[in-house]
């Protein structure tokens, strides 16, 4: 079920007290769309820059214990599932420390299964808890068009209403437990993680033959070959930054959950396994931390050609 959500407070809009729980590209443009719409936000990072950047905007830096108390939604936007799993439940666990009836947001990328033990374990506090893994990018979620997968309880969706009506121009309702969305989410990644790749990989074998970066861009864009993951990163190699909106990393995790997901299925996804080779041969090129676009670097140095760029650098 696909539900648009309005941008504008309706007659009845309520303030909500919502935390935001890693302050990256995502989850800061997410903090700062909840802001503008009018809610509270507390926010959490291991980036005390952040945070101030946070406090600057109007929002508050940290999540104190009675803050926590008073929250009625916690959005999680760290890296990976160990990460969400600690902050949730770890040493310093926000879940205990919430009000019964508060919600979790799960927007990380994580398998089905531990987004199902997420729900139970939240449960066992009286917390609510929605899986709704993001998709859009940090330019939507700085201005609340993301696209959210969510499943869970009707209670989680009515607990987290204002939340997501804050953040997405698009939700899709998609089951009432937890786990459907995880593997929505990972589908998803499957393709992203795949395009990226091969438009690097038709990139470089464009320049093999001759044809420069910003000629493949304005062709291909115009031709059936094109997708959005194309004609969204391949300007970053055209202009030759590689300033990280979505890294590198991402792509070994989120691929490694799709191949651990489609093997617990007794499925084998080969052409994700040959793209999730390719991203972990950038990682360990020293690219990690680069924008995801930078995989054309594995493919370059195999071809020997070079990449558009001030210092002209052959890979």
């Amino acid at each position: 079920m696909q539900i648009r959500c309005p941008k504008c407070r309706a007659s009845g809009f309520v303030q909500s007290h919502i935390g935001v729980i890693g302050l990256g590209s995502m989850g800061f443009g997410m903090a700062i769309s909840a802001l503008r719409a009018g809610h509270r936000i507390w926010g959490q990072d291991i980036n005390h820059t952040a945070m101030e950047r946070l406090q600057q905007e109007g929002g508050t830096a940290g999540i104190s214990i009675e803050a926590a108390a008073a929250l009625d939604a916690v959005v999680i936007v760290v890296l990976n599932a160990a990460q969400m799993e600690n902050v949730l439940f770890g040493p310093e666990a926000i879940v205990p420390r919430l009000r019964r009836g508060a919600v979790v947001l799960g927007c990380v990328t994580v398998a089905p299964a531990f987004a199902q033990a997420m729900e139970t374990r939240c449960a066992e506090h009286d917390v609510l808890y929605l899986d709704a893994p993001i998709s859009g990018g940090s330019l939507k979620a700085a201005n609340g068009c993301l696209t959210i997968m969510a499943s869970g309880k009707d209670a989680a969706f009515a607990a987290a209403r204002p939340v997501l009506d804050a953040l997405a121009e698009t939700v899709f309702e998609l089951g009432a437990s937890a786990g459907s969305a995880s593997a929505m989410k990972a589908t998803n990644q499957l393709l992203a993680g795949v395009h990226i790749a091969v438009m690097a990989e038709a990139l470089t074998f464009a320049a093999t033959q001759g044809i420069d970066a910003a000629t493949f861009l304005s062709v291909i864009q115009k031709c059936a070959g094109t997708s959005w993951m194309l004609e969204n990163r391949a300007p970053h190699i055209v202009s030759g930054d590689y300033t990280p909106h979505s890294a590198i990393d991402i792509w070994p995790k989120d691929l490694g959950i799709v191949r651990e997901i489609a093997g617990s299925a007794g499925f084998e996804v080969q052409i994700t396994t040959a793209a999730l080779r390719q991203f972990a041969d950038a990682s360990a090129m020293g690219l990690g931390r680069e924008d995801d676009a930078a995989v054309v670097k594995v493919y370059a140095r195999q071809a020997g050609v070079v990449l558009p760029g001030v210092e002209g650098e052959r890979m």
